[in-house]
C-alpha cells in the first residue's frame, strides 16, 4: 500500500474515532437548538458530512470547533429558509443519565419551548456551550449586537413566565 493509502486509512480511523467520541454531545446541542429529535439528527448528520469532506485539513486543528460552527450555521440557515417560529412543546425523546436530573430537564425544556429558534440558539450557545458574545456571533453568523439583543429578549420572555426561572434556579441550588 502506498503512502496515500496509509494516509487515507489514518484519516478514516481518526474521523471515525472523533465521531464516536463526540456524536452524543453534538446531538444534545443540536436538540437544544432545534427542539426536535429528527431535525437534530439531520443537522448533526449534515455537519458530520461536511466535516468528513474537510477532515484531512481540519483534523490536526480544532475539528470540534469546526463541526460546531457548521452545526450552528446550518441551524440558522434552516430557520432563515423556513421563517416561522414554532413554539410547540419539546418532545421527550432522550433518556436522562440521572433520575435526579429529570425535574431540572423538564423545567429547562419548558423554558426553551417559550423561545423563538434564534433566541433558543443564542441561549444554548451562551449558557450551555459557554461561548462569549463574540464567539456566539461568529458561530451564528450574526452581529454581536444581535446576540446581545436576542439574549435580552429571550431572558425577558423567560422572566415573564411566573416561576419558570425561579424553579430552574431552585432546582440548581438543591444540587
Amino acid at each position: 500500500m502506498g503512502a496515500r493509502g496509509v494516509e487515507a486509512d489514518d484519516d478514516h480511523a481518526t474521523f471515525t474515532a472523533f465521531v464516536r467520541a463526540r456524536q452524543g454531545a453534538l446531538l444534545r446541542s443540536a436538540y437544544l437548538l432545534t427542539g426536535d429529535q429528527h431535525r437534530a439528527e439531520d443537522l448533526v448528520q449534515g455537519a458530520l458530512v461536511k466535516l468528513a469532506e474537510r477532515w484531512p485539513k481540519v483534523r490536526t486543528g480544532y475539528p470540534e470547533a469546526f463541526v460546531r460552527t457548521i452545526l450552528y450555521r446550518d441551524a440558522v440557515s434552516w430557520w432563515r429558509r423556513h421563517r416561522r417560529e414554532r413554539l410547540g412543546p419539546v418532545p421527550d425523546r432522550g433518556r436522562p443519565d440521572d433520575a435526579d436530573a429529570i425535574p431540572r430537564r423538564l423545567i429547562l425544556e419548558r423554558a426553551l419551548e417559550q423561545l423563538t429558534p434564534r433566541q433558543r440558539a443564542v441561549l444554548v450557545l451562551r449558557f450551555y456551550e459557554d461561548l462569549s458574545t463574540t464567539e456566539t456571533a461568529e458561530a451564528l453568523g450574526v452581529s454581536v449586537g444581535t446576540v446581545k439583543s436576542q439574549t435580552s429578549l429571550a431572558l425577558a420572555r423567560l422572566r415573564a413566565q411566573p416561576g419558570l426561572l425561579d424553579a430552574l434556579v431552585d432546582e440548581q441550588e438543591e444540587r
